[in-house]
Formats: C-alpha cells, structure tokens, sequence
C-alpha cells in the first residue's frame, strides 16, 4: 500500500517536471530563438553599413550615410543644406532605401 501510494506521488512530479520542460521549450523557440535571430541580423546589417546607403535612426531620422567611422557613422540628413549628423551604429534601425526614394 505504500508502495503504490509513493509510485502515484512519484508519477505525478514526473508529470509535473515534463510540463515545466515542455513550457521552457515552448518559450526558447517562440521567443527567445527569433528574438536571438533578429538580433544577429540587425548587428549584421549595422556592420555592413556604407557610405551612400540610406538609413533610418531608431529616432526616425532618414538620411544618407556620408562617412563610416569604427562606432559612428556620419548621416547627411538634408543634402540641400549639407545638416549632417554624427549618429552611434548601434542608432542605425533599418535601411531605407526604398522609402527615401518613394517620397
């Protein structure tokens, strides 16, 4: 009678532990693998950047880069009036080249 009663107790936290496991996984590849993955990509793209690529800042600012420096590049944000602003690589959010070009 013992036994049994040891077994269920037993059984029951083993069931328990696969459900906890089954979450943690469930979570690393709806949101930690992507999160990883995206990440890579954006530092990918931030190293490859040049001069002549048009870019958008996480502050929204577009522009064309003018010159790339090791943590900094410079934007040329109004080429008619050469404003050109020194922004960190890591500001960089995405390219736009088709959005500049649209407008």
């Amino acid at each position: 009678m013992l036994n049994s009663i040891l077994l269920q107790v037993a059984g029951s936290n083993m069931s328990s532990l696969f459900l906890i496991v089954g979450m943690f996984v469930i979570m690393y590849f709806f949101m930690i693998r992507p999160q990883q993955k995206k990440q890579k990509e954006q530092q990918s793209y931030v190293d490859s950047l040049k001069a002549g690529d048009k870019v958008v800042t996480i502050g929204g600012a577009h522009g064309t880069i003018v010159s790339v420096r090791e943590k900094t590049v410079v934007v040329e944000v109004d080429a008619s009036k050469g404003v050109r602003i020194v922004f960190l690589k890591t500001a960089i959010s995405k390219d736009a080249s088709s959005q500049l070009t649209a407008e």
